[in-house]
């Protein structure tokens, strides 16, 4: 698998034609529609890409003056770099206090930029861990005013089998195959950043001299040879056809898993953004900025201690500086989640230790020690299946 060159001739490469037309089959009619497009490397590649398929089809159009791009405050840090990356001026838009993007703001913007807006760039579900309620009418407020919606589709894994991005409103949209049904977040390693866009947007793909398959449909020609093949490999093993809905009911764990870790910690750690029948999305963002002054720690310690409990920290001080934000997916399982939150609540009551005076405030189990060894001992577990 490794060791197929990117420019094999096409008779050298036949096995993996077939494999890119069943991950085509599996996954984009489940997402945006009609044309797609597979690039290497990761997702960021896929936003660059899709933004620029974008500033193609205004310039087509006679409008390339159009260089506006809204980004709202829950969106991906990425989103604002690929934005001036692809030569858009960014605009950011506001969010309102349930982590929602303002409508009024976002019209207000879409309004003020209206002769020169080219794009917005959402995700969904959000960076703050929600589902946008409104997102129909953000997508059709950008649309209404000349511009086009970017999609970003780093957290698909709480959409697939559930909403496409094509019926909410998006022209573009990328998909991290290698975190969508593949590992926990911030797995690391090799990515993948597929894109797919709507058909009026097809002709704008990029095209390649030295890729041009003869089997593999046009909107497809441009990076359809494999990058990171084992990600196609990996996905196309695990859902051939999606026969009995298991893409569905791994979006519906990855939900069902964060609101579980959600609702263990709330009495521990105040969760920052829920939706307006209490419940996140596919990850949560626990607060922890309090601490900083009732115990003098702050995220960084508690992430260096969940080491002596044998876990890598979860995304830490973003999208919120002092905060955790905890994507487990769907892939851990109720004993796994279960481990993780003793350990965040055995961090918690080591805190409240330091709040009552038990243990001194400046050289503590949390500051200046972790992560450490044998003071940490009675806790010390087996590794995580996956962490």
């Amino acid at each position: 698998m490794g060791r197929l060159h990117p420019f094999a001739p096409t008779n050298q490469a036949e096995g993996y034609q077939a494999m890119f037309r069943e991950l085509e089959h599996v996954f984009w009619r489940r997402s945006p529609v009609f044309g797609r497009v597979v690039a290497a490397q990761c997702g960021l590649a896929g936003e660059y890409t899709g933004l620029l398929v974008i500033r193609r089809y205004h310039t087509r159009r006679g409008q390339g003056h159009r260089d506006v791009c809204l980004i709202p405050a829950s969106a991906h840090g990425t989103n604002p770099a690929s934005a001036v990356m692809a030569g858009f001026k960014v605009v950011g838009v506001a969010c309102d206090a349930g982590g929602n993007v303002d409508d009024a703001d976002l019209e207000a913007k879409a309004t003020e930029h209206k002769d020169h807006l080219a794009a917005l760039m959402l995700t969904y579900p959000s960076t703050h861990g929600v589902f946008e309620e409104s997102v129909k009418r953000l997508c059709a407020i950008v649309h209404a005013h000349g511009g086009q919606v970017y999609m970003d589709g780093a957290n698909m894994n709480g959409q697939v089998g559930l909403c496409r991005p094509a019926d909410i409103g998006a022209d573009v949209c990328h998909i991290n195959l290698h975190k969508t049904f593949a590992s926990p977040h911030g797995g690391g390693g090799p990515g993948m950043g597929p894109i797919a866009v709507a058909s009026h947007l097809v002709e704008f793909l990029p095209g390649h001299p030295w890729c041009q398959w003869a089997d593999v449909t046009p909107s497809a020609r441009s990076l359809a040879r494999p990058g990171q093949r084992q990600h196609s490999a990996y996905r196309v093993g695990l859902c051939p056809h999606d026969g009995r809905g298991r893409l569905k009911r791994a979006t519906e764990f990855a939900i069902l898993n964060a609101n579980y870790i959600a609702e263990r910690l709330q009495p521990h750690y105040p969760v920052v953004y829920r939706g307006k029948n209490g419940r996140v999305a596919h990850e949560c963002i626990v607060d922890l900025r309090a601490l900083k002054k009732s115990a003098g720690v702050e995220a960084e310690d508690v992430a260096k201690r969940l080491m002596d409990y044998g876990f890598h920290a979860p995304t830490m001080s973003f999208p919120i500086a002092g905060t955790l934000m905890i994507e487990p997916t769907e892939s851990e399982s109720r004993a796994e989640l279960d481990r993780f939150c003793e350990a965040m609540i055995a961090i918690r009551q080591e805190i409240r230790e330091i709040e009552s005076g038990a243990q001194p405030r400046e050289d503590n189990l949390l500051k200046k020690r972790a992560p450490h060894g044998g003071v940490a001992d009675r806790h010390r577990v087996d590794p995580p299946l996956c962490a």
